[in-house]
């Protein structure tokens, strides 16, 4: 086998690697993003600065209470997931509560 080519196998299955690596979470409301002024990664950081975890669920929604668009993230934590939502236009924590037994 041609040395370029073993090299190029090995760039690719390294890519391969660190991409398999690297979660990329879907969300919900992703046509809502047009709209936003935040976001979905600064809304995640924000997030998890306001109950640090991991994000199990998140979501872009039309949702009373702030400018009526927010992310929604359920952040995991000890066994206990927690609600916290995110302003998508402004970027204020708009809640930050422990889920309750009928999730969304």
């Amino acid at each position: 086998m041609p040395q370029v080519l073993k090299l190029s196998l090995s760039a690719v299955a390294g890519l391969m690697l660190l991409t398999a690596a690297t979660p990329v979470m879907a969300y919900t409301g992703q046509e809502l993003a047009k709209d936003a002024k935040i976001s979905i990664k600064q809304a995640r950081a924000i997030a998890l600065k306001a109950h640090p975890g991991e994000i199990t669920d998140e979501e872009l929604e039309k949702e009373r209470g702030g400018s009526g668009l927010r992310y929604s993230f359920d952040i995991k934590r000890r066994g206990v997931t927690q609600e916290v939502g995110v302003d998508a236009r402004t970027g204020r924590v708009l809640e930050n509560k422990k889920e309750g037994p009928h999730p969304d």
